[in-house]
């Protein structure tokens, strides 16, 4: 066995029987004892190597609690978009994409906001207007609508007789032809299936490679995808086959859509108990776990797809994604195979209908340890805050989606108190309800640090000089970083081997030039992470990771 010791530091150990601590040993790849220098020196034996770390912060890995890994890959290499002002700018960037890369087949491009299109919906007819004959997709932000040209239209054969799947709306004029917006479950079920289908083996696999990359870079050292599909699975065991390991374990929620059928919703299920079960049984399932199910309930709020309590300044309102008789006989079934249900849930009215379902679980299924969880809860009243708290979920929750750079679109829609009352962050910490901090990347920028800084200040990482939002709701240092780490760990049923400092726990940690529980949270926006160690084997150091 080898044994190192690492002292000098500041030690952040998200545990809450020791918080803090100077030194730590790894044997192995597993943490061994923590606390004062001397007390690990006498534990970890003569023959141990000592690494002085002069003075600098160290913490357990992040854990991003909520991506999509190989959407986010995909992303990193499209043109992106989230911080053009406006319409005129969007299209120079995918003009310039074209020019830069004539022979494309497709030009793709990633997060860009609804307010810079300005008071006109999204056309095809407006992409059309500076590339006519490549087909164009374009991920809005949120990830919740796509926006293409009248070539992408074209190839995916979508025209006046393309019927809107359950969930979803094909944007159309007055003659019912196809305008070029393709919402919710349009979105998914036309475009990025076509892409996906459209996309080798490879290059799900590439996808994968640059999202971990990426995570090693900023500090992530464990995460849950949110909305795995079949081919993400498959990337991923193509990838423990190759290496015998991933760069850091996973754990992930399968999709599932609403059907024409519950009987197929339900059958649904039982493919994903069944891949679960397979999963488990395989070779990588040190690496790679699948924890639950997805459901997204309803859409965003930025472009009203949201289901509220009352309508949005412009009078209209939503139906959820999954109305409450359509999902209770599926989440029941997921419930009673051991499967951890994540439902996506924005709008108040989408909230309540997550508790109903929830708690029906609870009446109807045998007494259990449960960890259900609900994603997002951008918009949330009070009761509902206290019916989380009773069913025992946990809120899993993402800073960066209240950044002031991109809020202005979301608080104009809604139009009313409802725009001072969004991401109740306190409110939910002070209900006693476990709390998980996540990117959802990409629909927003993937680095913890900017998160962290938004967690602490309710400002924007996108451009600081900004007003913050309602910073009376941000968290201690100390709060978020547990729920970066520890809250991550805990709510991707991790918490046995990751997201702590502690004896016995698998040894990933990252190292900080500032120390975040004392520094000014803008000094987050400037520094970068040191070192990224996962199972004690340094795989990021100065910008540079390396062999896995």
């Amino acid at each position: 066995m080898s044994t190192t010791i690492y002292h000098h530091a500041k030690v952040f150990t998200a545990d809450p029987e020791r918080r803090t601590a100077e030194a730590f040993a790894v044997t192995d790849g597993v943490f061994g004892a923590v606390g004062p220098y001397e007390e690990v020196r006498s534990h970890a034996g003569a023959e141990a190597i000592e690494v002085d770390l002069g003075g600098r912060f160290v913490s357990p890995g992040f854990i991003d609690s909520h991506t999509h890994l190989t959407t986010f890959g995909e992303a990193l290499g499209k043109v992106q978009l989230r911080d053009c002002g406006d319409l005129d700018e969007i299209l120079r960037r995918l003009a310039d994409a074209r020019r830069k890369n004539p022979d494309a087949p497709r030009i793709l491009g990633a997060g860009w906001l609804f307010d810079a299109v300005g008071e006109q919906h999204p056309t095809a007819s407006m992409i059309d207007a500076v590339l006519p004959d490549v087909p164009v997709y374009l991920d809005a932000n949120d990830l919740h609508s796509v926006w293409v040209n009248s070539a992408a239209l074209a190839e995916m054969g979508i025209d006046e007789h393309s019927p809107d799947p359950l969930g979803g709306k094909i944007a159309r004029d007055a003659k019912g032809q196809a305008t070029g917006m393709l919402y919710e479950t349009a979105g998914r079920q036309y475009a990025r299936t076509f892409l996906e289908n459209s996309a080798a083996p490879e290059d799900h696999v590439r996808f994968l490679e640059r999202a971990f990359q990426a995570y090693l870079e900023s500090g992530v050292t464990g995460a849950t995808d949110m909305a795995l599909t079949e081919a993400d699975v498959t990337a991923v065991q193509t990838l423990i086959a190759r290496d015998g390991r991933l760069p850091f374990p996973i754990t992930g929620h399968m999709l599932l859509e609403p059907t024409n059928s519950v009987q197929d919703d339900l059958a649904g299920i039982d493919s994903i108990v069944d891949l679960r079960q397979r999963t488990a049984a395989g070779s990588g399932s040190r690496w790679f776990r699948i924890a639950g199910v997805k459901f997204i309930m309803d859409g965003v709020i930025d472009a009203c797809t949201a289901t509220m309590r009352a309508p949005y300044a412009n009078g209209t309102n939503c139906a959820p994604i999954w109305s409450a008789d359509r999902i209770r006989p599926v989440a029941e079934s997921a419930d009673a195979a051991g499967l951890q249900i994540a439902m996506h849930a924005i709008g108040d009215r989408t909230s309540e209908i997550a508790l109903e379902i929830l708690e029906h679980c609870l009446r109807v299924n045998a007494p259990r340890p449960r960890r259900h969880r609900i994603e997002h809860l951008e918009s949330v009243t009070d009761e509902t805050i206290s019916r989380i708290a009773a069913v025992g979920a946990t809120a899993s929750m993402q800073p960066v989606h209240c950044d002031p750079a991109i809020l202005d679109n979301w608080v104009s829609v809604l139009g009313d108190e409802r725009q001072e009352q969004g991401f109740p962050w306190r409110r939910i910490r002070e209900a006693g309800i476990p709390i998980t901090l996540g990117s959802d990347a990409p629909t927003a920028p993937h680095e913890p640090l900017p998160n962290l800084y938004i967690a602490l200040t309710g400002g924007s990482s996108l451009v600081p000089s900004l007003p913050p939002y309602h910073p009376e709701r941000a968290f201690s240092p100390a709060e978020a970083l547990a729920a970066l780490t520890s809250g991550g760990a805990y709510a991707g049923e991790m918490e046995g081997t990751s997201g702590a400092i502690r004896s016995g726990m698998h040894a990933n940690f990252i190292v900080l030039d500032i120390d975040p529980l004392t520094a000014e949270p803008q000094e987050l926006l400037e520094t970068q992470v040191r070192s990224t160690y996962v199972l004690g084997e340094e795989l990021h150091s100065g910008g540079v990771r390396g062999g896995a």
